[in-house]
């Protein structure tokens, strides 16, 4: 038997405790997961039996003396605490993966990876959006020889939407509200921009369901510094049902809640349920001309709430914690770059929804193409 490759796993909350179950029961994993709350341990033992440490991650010392005989550390904590577990991971000489979607964050651990040791790489961005959407546009990008535009759409919506906001929490608070407050890169007219959040909005009809696309911040990764100088236009949109973006403003910036996070977090949890019955939206469409011709291709999947392992999970812990899995994994076969800072352009998306991990990306749902409603014939009539 194989010896299995030590990892840990900084975080025991949702997607933390979805990433242990993946990586243990693949067989392949010696699993150690962190978290500050000995309750989220011991309830995550219960359910998975891995090994697990109370280990506070603002401590640098006690973090890298965590990651002493580990090969790899997967950060599932909150956007604020990635740099420092970066920082550490580079004291320990150990490979460092991350699901942050904040782009100071991820600026400061490409910084970081500069010192790299050989075989040590720094990967943040391993999630849905920043992640496969990323790994998805830039193939579609590579079947064309001269690129136009490039719209990246990715939506996680709860499947019985009820309140005014017709949205439910499926994730990280911090990083909502991230994605609600600050500038979006896009690229227009061949530059690189800065463009507001909750702008641009869009409406479209999708497998016969109407709904929203806005800005919004980080979804898009590093593919504008990738793309700028090949593309015209490229950008990124959260999707939500109809009426959303509408109350977000009015909450942002008619309450000027976006000054006031800490009491915007708390208002929304207070007043917005989870749900784990929920749906992610993925797509993307690339125009450009090959052969010739000017044409487009789209890529639309839609993937359920469902189970790992037999442990019910909500569509959004299934597509983050597999995604990051996923590249974990080609990591460990010599699949990705050996050294330093790492992007989601550099994954193959045929090695990434053919591992193992990958499997609810290459099952997942085809969609019928969206139609922007202003282009819609009966619209227009």
């Amino acid at each position: 038997m194989s010896k299995k490759y030590p990892v840990v796993i900084l975080g025991a909350g949702k997607i933390g405790r979805g990433i242990a179950r993946l990586l243990h029961l693949s067989g392949h994993y010696d699993v150690l997961v962190g978290d500050v709350s000995e309750a989220a341990l011991a309830s995550l033992a219960q359910e998975t039996p891995v090994a697990t440490k109370v280990l506070d991650v603002t401590q640098h010392d006690e973090l890298v003396a965590a990651f002493a005989g580990r090969q790899a550390v997967l950060s599932a904590c909150s956007f604020d605490q990635n740099q420092g577990i970066a920082v550490a991971a580079l004291k320990a000489g150990v490979s460092y993966f991350d699901l942050t979607e904040d782009v100071v964050t991820t600026h400061a651990v490409r910084s970081i990876a500069e010192c790299a040791a050989p075989g040590q790489i720094f990967m943040p961005q391993c999630g849905l959006a920043p992640g496969f959407i990323g790994i998805l546009a830039y193939d579609l990008c590579q079947r064309f020889e001269r690129l136009d535009r490039v719209k990246m759409r990715v939506g996680a919506l709860p499947l019985y939407p009820t309140n005014l906001l017709k949205y439910n929490l499926t994730w990280s608070t911090d990083g909502l509200i991230n994605e609600y407050c600050n500038p979006c890169d896009a690229i227009r007219d061949g530059k690189l921009v800065a463009l507001q959040p909750l702008e641009g909005l869009e409406r479209f009809g999708l497998d016969g369901v109407d709904y929203e696309a806005f800005n919004t911040s980080g979804g898009l990764g590093t593919l504008c510094e990738t793309l700028v100088g090949k593309v015209i236009d490229l950008d990124y949109k959260t999707v939500r049902y109809l009426g959303h973006q509408y109350l977000m403003t009015f909450l942002l910036h008619g309450l000027r809640l976006q000054d006031r996070r800490p009491l915007l977090k708390e208002l929304m949890e207070s007043a917005i349920p989870c749900t784990h019955q929920d749906v992610v939206l993925a797509f993307c469409t690339v125009t450009g001309w090959r052969n010739g011709r000017y044409e487009q291709e789209a890529d639309a999947r839609k993937i359920y709430y469902g189970k790992i392992h037999g442990v019910p999970a909500s569509s959004i812990q299934i597509t983050t914690a597999t995604s990051i899995c996923a590249v974990l994994d080609l990591f460990r076969h010599g699949k990705l770059p050996k050294r330093g800072f790492v992007r989601q352009e550099d994954v193959s998306l045929a090695e990434f929804i053919t591992n193992e991990f990958g499997a609810p990306f290459e099952s997942a749902t085809p969609m019928r193409v969206p139609i922007a409603a202003e282009n819609r014939p009966e619209v227009l009539a």
